[in-house]
């Protein structure tokens, strides 16, 4: 039995450089792909969350324009999250998290981890835990590498020298928030150290670095857990 544990955003706001707070959350096909494919799969899936709160989906997520304006994604988007709503609810703690007991650590994205999951001392607690440890894998697509920026170990960032990717100052740009963001993912992933990879803007990119799996955008979210699956394939 392979036990997943999903760090979701428990934040419902992103509090924006101009002083505004932008409605977020978790961004819902990062969710919903992961969450199928590891289901599917016979995982057991743990979501955990800052002071286990209920996390809930940005809206934005869910819009034509976000979709590519397929009304039928959108809706089958929306019924995987109304059937996920209890396992949403019992959301446990991340300061109640062991992560020995977990095989994968996975943290889909949004907007909502650059206002608590780049901050959370449990999320780096974890994430030192898991990186490089036999048999674990650690994995994170679009804005859910932000969870990364304070993990350290031995007074070193966790990631530096690190092969990775995560959402683009571009792709923050065509959407909108490059200008009021209180700072970039990539550029921040980049100025700590990281070996940063781009690949072209809203297409599938992954990055896999030892046990550590990285995903560009929504669209790599489903080919991120795939590529989860395919690495525990050939560790066991």
């Amino acid at each position: 039995m392979t036990n997943t544990l999903l760090v979701l955003t428990g934040t419902q706001v992103w509090r924006l450089n101009d002083g505004t707070e932008h409605p977020t959350g978790f961004w819902a096909e990062e969710f919903v792909a992961p969450h199928r494919v590891f289901t599917e799969a016979g995982h057991t899936i743990t979501i955990a969350t800052p002071g286990g709160v209920t996390p809930v989906a940005d809206e934005l997520s869910l819009a034509p324009a976000m979709n590519n304006n397929d009304e039928a994604a959108i809706a089958e988007l929306r019924a995987y999250l109304d059937k996920s709503q209890e396992a949403l609810a019992a959301a446990v703690p991340l300061a109640d998290i062991d992560p020995a007991q977990y095989d994968v650590v996975f943290v889909p994205g949004g907007h909502g981890p650059m206002e608590d999951l780049a901050t959370d001392l449990d999320v780096a607690r974890i994430l030192e835990a898991v990186l490089d440890a036999p048999g674990k894998i650690l994995a994170s697509v679009c804005h859910g590498p932000a969870s990364f920026v304070t993990a350290t170990r031995n007074g070193e960032w966790l990631f530096a020298g690190r092969n990775l990717t995560a959402f683009l100052d571009e792709e923050e740009r065509q959407a909108g928030f490059a200008d009021r963001a209180p700072w970039l993912l990539e550029s921040r992933l980049a100025q700590q150290g990281a070996a940063f990879s781009a690949g072209p803007v809203w297409q599938p990119h992954l990055v896999t670095d030892g046990n550590l799996i990285t995903g560009q955008n929504p669209a790599s979210a489903e080919p991120a857990a795939q590529a989860v699956l395919e690495q525990l394939a050939e560790t066991r």
